[in-house]
């Protein structure tokens, strides 16, 4: 049985596996799919303008969307979740018509929508939002208040949608090429956002407005509102791309504590550029910023809520003593910049490709800094915490993830692939050419394997499909006989040919290329048959093999 632990990403919005038999609903469609009313046009910009009120947990404000028209449509989906309501949309000063469905809200557009044009329209909306009631995995807004009269605000939304806050086209598909983010706080308070801060504007009415500008794509889940009575200190970075800002945002109380850890950013940076290339958001900088809650991925907004512990909150998950050595959601939660905010899955049903990478990536820091072994130990380690309960890739076009093993499954998946590859070289430039092939896009998981089947120059379409569309290990089952072995693969899905590392008696370690008929190979006088430890695959000597 596997032993319960707190499931970790941070984005992994149940602690409970879901049956794939689920019978979704209508608005599963609505939010999950890629309906009529978002198809026909493309988001190029969005500016968000916020006013959170402390005194009764609302929120008020507006988005103004600039879009492309690709195939003329009058009617726009805009997303706002309950009980957050629209109160006003308006394109070229008219205000526009609109019926909501659940938590779609469908617009009439009155002018003429004219394919290749580019349009705006600005939604104005209120409400008190819901209320984050075990962030992140269970997010929303957070209101907290600091034990000094003010309020600590955050958001988190994977999963749940960023119109659990602000009202956009909540679908992983299409990110805005940039974006503005205007926040409205309690004079005394201070909002940390995405991007680099353009200015501070001191109103009238006792509060300031905190404008950041985000100059690369983002995904509606990455942005986010931090606000709290912070201090913050700044540094340098020389990066692959130059000179990188890195921001360090805290509550006062926690400053020493901070600083101290805090330095394994640039050693994070560091790491993370050697095996996937320069960080993706150079002009929009790198910023750490303190949260009532475990953290999360914010692009260039990363947040941290890990108590200044090394570890998962003090505890190794890989139970080898390397997770102790570096604070996993500095660690994990940047490795995201790379894998689910460089590259973005299309469809919530791939988000291994956010989470099995960067599950991986905690492997590849241990590595950097430990050693080749280290990294193995812990990835190894990892294995424990695998359900095998369903399949990690979950259904298409209803915003449903699949297992929670798209973490520790999925990185033992890709340090199999690597084993296959056998030129830890070429496997890094297969990380980095991911990143440098589809920086700043949005893909799907074939996107992704064909990828990685060109370039590592075999094809390993039965390998994904045999770790993320189907939940059992394979089994490498063998039989000696004479002075012979027979091998194949069982447990498998169709045409499974995976090759495998073995030794045999005291020898060498060689390969196998096991399908599942029985082949036979020459030996001496063997009798013995060890797997390498590296390929996540069981074992089993038969007495004779089968015709």
């Amino acid at each position: 049985m596997l032993k319960k632990l707190p499931y970790i990403c941070l984005f992994f919005l149940t602690t409970c596996a879901f049956s794939q038999k689920k019978t979704f609903t209508h608005a599963d469609t609505l939010r999950g799919s890629i309906t009529p009313e978002r198809a026909w046009w493309d988001l190029t910009f969005y500016h968000l303008n916020v006013r959170p009120d402390p005194q009764d947990s609302t929120l008020s404000g507006s988005t103004k969307v600039v879009y492309t028209i690709l195939k003329p449509s009058q009617i726009i989906q805009i997303d706002l979740q309950e009980p957050l309501k629209i109160n006003k949309a308006v394109q070229d000063g008219e205000s526009l018509t609109f019926k909501r469905d659940g938590n779609a809200f469908f617009i009439d557009l009155k002018k003429k929508q004219e394919a290749g044009k580019s349009e705006t329209i600005e939604i104005f909306y209120s409400g008190k939002p819901k209320l984050a009631k075990r962030p992140p995995w269970d997010g929303g807004v957070q209101w907290i208040p600091d034990g000094k009269g003010n309020t600590i605000i955050s958001t988190s939304c994977q999963g749940l949608g960023a119109s659990v806050w602000w009202p956009c086209k909540d679908h992983m598909y299409d990110e805005p090429d940039s974006m503005l983010i205007s926040i409205t706080v309690p004079k005394n308070m201070t909002d940390v956002s995405n991007g680099k801060l353009r200015s501070i504007v001191e109103n009238t009415d006792n509060t300031r407005t905190f404008n950041w500008f985000v100059n690369n794509p983002i995904n509606n889940y990455g942005v986010n509102m931090n606000i709290a009575n912070y201090v913050s200190w700044q540094e340098n970075y020389k990066g692959e791309k130059g000179d990188l800002s890195l921001s360090y945002v805290v509550l006062p109380q926690n400053l020493d504590k901070a600083k101290e850890q805090f330095k394994q950013a640039p050693q994070m940076l560091r790491a993370f550029e050697h095996w996937f290339g320069p960080y993706p958001f150079y002009e929009d900088g790198y910023k750490l910023v303190e949260v009532p809650y475990l953290g999360m991925e914010h692009q260039s907004s990363v947040t941290y809520g890990n108590g200044y512990k090394m570890g998962y909150l003090g505890k190794d998950l890989s139970n080898t003593g390397w997770g102790l050595k570096w604070d996993f959601i500095i660690i994990h939660e940047s490795g995201h910049e790379w894998f689910a905010n460089n590259i973005t899955y299309k469809d919530a049903a791939d988000m291994w490709i956010h989470e099995s990478f960067t599950n991986y990536s905690e492997n590849l820091y241990t590595e950097y800094y430990f050693g080749k072994n280290a990294g193995a130990d812990y990835v190894i380690g990892t294995r424990d915490l695998i359900a095998n309960d369903i399949p990690i890739i979950g259904p298409y076009g209803v915003n449903k993830e699949g297992s929670k093993d798209m973490y520790y499954k999925g990185g033992n998946m890709l340090h199999t692939i690597r084993q296959i590859v056998n030129n830890d070289e070429k496997w890094r430039q297969i990380l980095r050419g991911l990143n440098k092939t589809f920086y700043h896009q949005t893909v799907d998981a074939s996107q992704i394997e064909n990828y990685m089947s060109e370039h590592s120059g075999r094809d390993i379409s039965k390998i994904f499909d045999q770790y993320l569309r189907d939940t059992r290990i394979p089994v490498l089952e063998y039989s000696f006989g004479g002075k012979a072995l027979q091998y194949r693969w069982t447990n498998v899905v169709g045409d499974f040919d995976m090759p495998v590392k073995i030794k045999l008696g005291s020898g060498q370690e060689q390969f196998l290329f096991p399908t599942t008929n029985w082949k036979t190979m020459k030996i001496r006088d063997e009798k013995t048959l060890n797997v390498d430890r590296n390929f996540y695959v069981q074992s089993k000597e038969t007495k004779q093999a089968s015709s």
